[in-house]
């Protein structure tokens, strides 16, 4: 499946698969970020100065929460902000002695860990997906 959109951005234009990023993140001040697939180039939206991009990237979002989200996507809370990460996209998980679990986002190099006490319903869906993808169990 693809789902190709347009945007402007910093006087380039765009054209991009959304099915292909990784995942998402909103920020407190309403900017929503992006990684582009295969460069680890970030975009960065804010509704003020990206209406249209940020636009195209919300209705993609919501679309995707509504037919394949309980699958394979997870939300949660990192770092005061809120992720969006499609797990198909992610190549390796990391079991800490403590059971936290921790995986990279592909394109933003960056490490999420995920606290089994303080977000338990997170923790078990990648827990049940790491499973039935891989046919391993962690912890």
């Amino acid at each position: 499946m693809t789902y190709w959109i347009k945007i402007s951005y910093e006087r380039n234009q765009y054209v991009i698969d959304l099915d292909r990023v990784s995942a998402f993140v909103y920020e407190q001040n309403g900017t929503l970020k992006f990684w582009l697939p295969d460069s680890g180039f970030p975009i960065v939206l804010n509704p003020q100065g990206h209406p249209d991009a940020h636009q195209k990237v919300q209705t993609y979002i919501k679309e995707v929460r509504g037919q394949t989200f309980e699958e394979y996507w997870v939300e949660l809370t990192y770092e005061r902000n809120k992720y969006l990460v499609n797990l198909k996209c992610i190549s390796s998980f990391e079991c800490e002695p403590n059971g936290r679990i921790k995986f990279w986002l592909p394109d933003g190099a960056i490490a999420i860990i995920i606290n089994p006490q303080s977000n338990k319903e997170d923790y078990q869906k990648v827990i049940k997906y790491i499973q039935r993808e891989t046919g391993h169990s962690l912890p």
